[in-house]
């Protein structure tokens, strides 16, 4: 199902747009449209859902990553897609393909058992995938560590990157990582490096996101050519924005779902926020590192620690219902083609989390310089 609109939103900032063949500025967004494809949906005799990551190639192939963990709904994989839309209207999105993420011994992950959590996908210069992964918290067999690895089309294992062990789970309660809050973000910069981010606070780092409380997470820069992590940046999260009080059984929360380059050092974050009864709102910053920024990797806890956090300026809210749409859970994010006047686009995308009462939602917008 789709839908089109032509409202305009302008940023509140003019941000500096970089990326391969970028360069001009970003003055707002003017949605196009959105469309969805419903759970159940099925594709080669597995269900289609679970979205977190998208990017697109140069060929116009876009990737899409499931956050299927293995053991629920089949092998862990991603998506080849294709996506139709112009400047009046979102056309559809049909599946193209489905290719099983292979481990390093050769081997298609499990589909008995979790092995792993993936939740973002950028393509690599080169033509392979980067995947990140959450890992899966657990007990002897059952524990697996987060990663960003590389990946073939094919889903051939290529090379893991070495991630800061600060970010590894130890016991969910005294230090390390959070089960499910670790690698969702991910960017390529136009120069190559990769960068990836907690979705909410190491528990050094101090307490996760609540209704009255922020929190603060870490922004990793890896550098390809050795696969090492050489440097980590505060990225400071607000408090879940409500306008109700929250009902249900799950605790509000707000993340940070995914990073998108517009240059070396200039990102469009993703900061998605969910409270129980009332919904998800999804902001997108114009996250900066800038010349004296602090390189935190040296410090084991943020929390009363001296530093610069990365630079922030709210570009875009979408709260609950924007312009008519139903906002869903909202986890990826990318360009999409050029329209016929020159201006860019942007995809993003949700993650249904496999439940009847959500749908893979995408939406499209100009990019207005």
């Amino acid at each position: 199902m789709a839908r089109a609109t032509g409202a305009l939103v302008l940023f509140g900032a003019l941000a500096a747009c970089g990326g391969s063949d970028g360069g001009e500025r970003i003055g707002g967004l003017r949605l196009i449209g959105d469309y969805a494809i419903k759970t159940k949906t099925m594709f080669e005799g597995v269900e289609f859902g679970g979205i977190s990551g998208i990017d697109r190639a140069p060929d116009g192939t876009y990737w899409a990553i499931s956050d299927e963990r293995g053991g629920e709904r089949g092998t862990p994989r991603f998506y080849a897609l294709s996506i139709d839309f112009d400047a009046t209207r979102f056309k559809g999105v049909s599946i193209q393909k489905m290719v099983s993420l292979r481990g390093p011994d050769g081997n298609p992950l499990s589909s008995t058992a979790r092995t792993v959590d993936p939740e973002g996908i950028r393509v690599a210069p080169n033509g392979n995938l980067y995947i990140s992964s959450e890992g899966n918290f657990g007990t002897g067999a059952a524990l697996f560590q987060p990663f960003v690895r590389e990946v073939r089309t094919d889903g051939g294992f290529v090379r893991e990157f070495e991630t800061p062990s600060g970010f590894n789970y130890v016991d969910n309660k005294t230090t390390g990582g959070r089960s499910n809050k670790l690698f969702e973000a991910l960017a390529v910069t136009p120069n190559g490096r990769v960068f990836t981010a907690n979705e909410d606070a190491l528990i050094e780092d101090g307490p996760i996101t609540s209704l009255k409380n922020g929190s603060v997470v870490r922004v990793v820069e890896l550098d390809p050519a050795s696969g090492k992590p050489v440097a980590q940046y505060a990225y400071p999260l607000p408090p879940v924005p409500v306008d109700k009080a929250p009902s249900g059984t799950f605790t509000p929360d707000n993340g940070l779902p995914e990073l998108l380059a517009l240059s070396n050092n200039e990102f469009v974050a993703m900061e998605r926020a969910f409270a129980d009864g009332v919904g998800n709102t999804i902001r997108l910053v114009l996250a900066t590192i800038e010349a004296d920024t602090t390189n935190v990797q040296s410090l084991k806890s943020l929390q009363g620690a001296s530093y610069k956090p990365m630079k922030k300026q709210l570009l875009l809210e979408m709260p609950i219902t924007y312009q008519g749409v139903k906002i869903d859970n909202i986890e990826g994010a990318t360009w999409g083609p050029r329209l016929p006047n020159g201006n860019r686009t942007l995809v993003l995308v949700a993650d249904n989390n496999f439940a009847d009462n959500q749908v893979t939602q995408f939406l499209a917008f100009e990019v207005l310089p």
